[in-house]
Parts: structure tokens; C-alpha cells; sequence
């Protein structure tokens, strides 16, 4: 009983299995239901000690006890204890339901002697200052994150994938997904509204922004309906394309993405602007960019194929260093540090505390990084080595 599976347990009663019901409601009180095991086992012990003791001492006299107690408690260990329990605690879906009849059968029979007993029982517990505590099968989202990942074959990789993708939603801020204010690309009203008309008609993308000179002076938001309304107007002027767009929707950086995703759905949105702690415009961040947190990169045919990661025949990887650091850990399976910088430039220029002027090497807790492109001062991109840990010998542990 105590062995079977809480989880499918509770499958198997939200399916109506009459077995299961029962047995999850002796499973509610563990008290009575462990004094009626109890009872009932402790009662045959001691009746079959009783009866071996008188059997043994009429046929070896007094040395009949000490074999009385050696033969039975062979006997008890093997055929009543170890044999019978292991095979329940290897079996107990199949063992613990059929048995759920018997234990519900003898717990109205023997109840006065299980509420005694019971009674006794949790008296004593409270005098030592153990309150009774109810089952709590509830898991927490690291618990759950463990049941996911020992699930084995019972969930296939991919689902499994996007599971623990959905749980780590709240430790990924938005600034880790966006596109960084000086990847954005925008429609700068200042310019000739033809030369914006025949921008918009070549372009694919969904939405952008519109600002007036500066990025950080942002006026609206248009999407791929406004684009649409806008081309086929007959008067396109600077008044027609802002009529076409949306106002702006703006998130703070450090936002999780649980919580931005939320925020999508009840405002109605699908792409907003990301600020910093000073009100700036730090980048932009849509609804595809927390997806593909979830289920992986979504494929844009009109986009350009970027190799950000590319394996090098040494064994190291050339990066793109405007990837973020928790990317390069999930994707690489390694563990550079999350705490700092969010990006691996960041990550790089923190520890140099400078911007580098020629290119550098350093080393980062266990990974070599080498600079191998900076520009307007930015590292670009990065050679990175994961360092191999020294084998620890007998010697260093004594």
C-alpha cells in the first residue's frame, strides 16, 4: 500500500476504478491504515510464537525455546516478511488494490480495537510534539522537473523537451530572447514616404516598429495588417502609415517569460518594446521569440540562415557573441555563468573590464574564450573551449 505510485493511483481513480478509490481512501489515514496492518500482523506473529514455544517445549523440553525461536523466526523472515513484502513492494499496483477489499473489510470489523490502538498512538506523538500531518502529494516545479526528466520512454524526448522548456519559464528574463536594440530594424518616419512604401512592399517580416530619427523615440508598432491597409491606400503619407499602426506595448527587461506570456495573452498582444531601469528602449521582443523557448527555433522562410554556433575541428566553437549565455549552456550542454552578463560579449567584457582593443584570450571558471572579431566595440565573435578538468588521484585525497 505505501509502495504504489501516488500519481497513478489518482489516474486510475479519476478513471472510476472501484480498487483504486478504495485504496486511495485507506491511503488518506495512513494511522488506521498501518493499525490494522499492524494489528493483524503482529496478532499472527505472536500467536505462532505462543503456539511454536508450547509445541517446541512438550517435544525438546527447555531447550525447545531457543529452537522454537530460531526455526520460527527463519520461518517468519523468509515466508511471512522479507519474500512476501518484496515481491508486493516490486508489484504493488497489483498486490495493494485486490488487497484494498480485505484491509476496508477488516478495518469496520476491528474498528474500536484500530481507534484504541490509533488513539494511544497519536497521544503519544502530540506529547512529544508531533502533530499529525496530512498526505500531501503536491509537487513543487523542481519536483516536477525530476519526474519529467526520470520519465524515460513513458514520454517521448521531444515532449519531455518542451515540458521542463515550459517549467524554466520563469527563470528566463526577456532581455535573454529579445532582439537587442541595435539589431532592430524600423521605419524611420523622416524619411521619403516612397522609399518607405517600397520598403514595406520588399519586406516579409511581420511588424515593425516606427520612430522618428531615433530608436529611442518609438511611435508605434505596425504589423502585417497595417502594412496590407497602408501599400493599398491611395494617399500615402506619414499620417495614413501612423493610422495604420498600433500604440506602443512596452515590458520591463527583467520580466520572466511565464509572466510576459500572460501579459501577451490578456493585453491582446503579440510584440512589444523592451525597456531598461532608466525608461530607454533596450530591444524588442514578440510572442515567437518566448515560443521558441518552448518548442525550439520556428522556422522563417523569407529570414536568412545565421550559424551562431559553429563546431571548430579543434574541438572548440566559434560563437557568435551577441548569443545569450543560457543558449550557449542548453544548446552545448555546458554551464558558464548566469549570474552576470546576459550575453556572451557581456559575459567577455565583464571579465576583461575593458573593451579590448586587439584581441584577447581568457580563461572563464573552466572555458578558454579567445576574441576573434571586436567592431564598434563590440566583441562579434568569440572562439570558446570548454577545459578539460584534471583527473583527481589517490594522492589528492589522502
Amino acid at each position: 500500500m505505501m509502495a504504489l505510485n501516488r500519481f497513478k493511483l489518482k489516474h486510475l481513480v479519476k478513471q472510476k476504478n472501484k480498487s483504486a478509490i478504495r485504496a486511495n481512501k485507506l491511503l488518506q489515514r495512513p494511522d488506521r491504515l498501518l493499525g490494522i496492518i499492524l494489528i493483524g500482523n503482529n496478532f499472527v506473529n505472536i500467536l505462532a510464537a505462543a503456539l511454536t514455544t508450547i509445541l517446541c517445549l512438550r517435544l525438546f523440553g527447555d531447550s525447545g525455546v531457543l529452537i522454537g525461536s530460531i526455526v520460527l523466526t527463519m520461518i517468519i523472515l523468509i515466508f511471512a516478511e522479507v519474500t512476501p513484502k518484496t515481491f508486493a513492494a516490486n508489484y504493488s499496483e497489483k498486490v495493494a488494490l485486490p488487497s484494498s477489499i480485505i484491509l476496508k473489510f477488516l478495518q469496520k470489523l476491528l474498528y474500536p480495537l484500530v481507534w484504541i490502538v490509533n488513539f494511544f498512538s497519536n497521544s503519544l506523538l502530540k506529547m512529544f510534539g508531533v502533530k499529525e500531518k496530512k498526505s500531501d502529494d503536491d509537487l513543487s516545479p523542481e519536483e516536477l522537473k525530476s519526474v519529467l526528466e526520470n520519465s524515460g520512454d513513458l514520454i517521448h524526448a521531444r515532449y519531455q523537451e518542451m515540458l521542463l522548456s515550459i517549467l524554466e519559464l520563469d527563470k528566463i528574463s526577456i532581455d535573454e530572447v529579445m532582439i537587442p536594440k541595435n539589431e532592430i530594424i524600423g521605419i524611420d518616419i523622416s524619411k521619403d514616404i516612397d522609399d518607405i512604401g517600397n520598403f514595406l512592399k520588399n519586406s516579409k517580416k511581420e511588424f515593425f516598429p516606427i520612430f522618428d530619427q531615433n530608436i529611442d523615440d518609438i511611435k508605434g508598432i505596425i504589423n502585417l495588417y497595417g502594412i496590407n491597409s497602408f501599400l493599398s491606400s491611395k494617399e500615402k503619407d506619414t499620417d495614413c502609415l501612423m493610422e495604420n499602426s498600433e500604440e506602443v506595448y512596452f515590458a520591463l527587461e527583467n520580466t520572466a517569460l511565464n509572466i510576459q506570456l500572460n501579459n501577451f495573452q490578456q493585453d491582446k498582444k503579440r510584440v512589444a518594446v523592451v525597456l531598461d531601469e532608466y525608461g530607454s528602449v533596450k530591444g524588442m521582443v514578440d510572442i515567437n521569440d518566448i515560443l521558441e523557448e518552448i518548442v525550439g527555433e520556428l522556422s522563417d522562410p523569407h529570414e536568412k540562415v545565421k550559424i551562431d554556433i559553429k563546431e571548430q575541428k579543434d574541438g572548440s566553437y566559434l560563437i557568435d557573441a551577441s548569443i545569450s549565455v543560457r543558449e550557449v549552456n542548453k544548446r552545448l550542454g555546458w554551464d558558464l555563468p548566469l549570474s552576470g552578463p546576459k550575453t556572451l560579449n557581456g559575459l567577455i567584457l565583464e571579465n576583461t573590464e575593458t573593451i579590448p582593443e586587439a584581441n584577447i584570450s581568457l580563461e572563464v571558471e573552466d572555458y578558454l574564450i579567445e576574441t576573434i572579431l571586436i567592431k564598434d566595440n563590440m566583441i562579434k565573435y568569440a572562439k570558446v573551449t570548454k577545459l578539460k578538468s584534471p583527473d583527481l588521484n589517490e594522492e589528492e585525497f589522502d
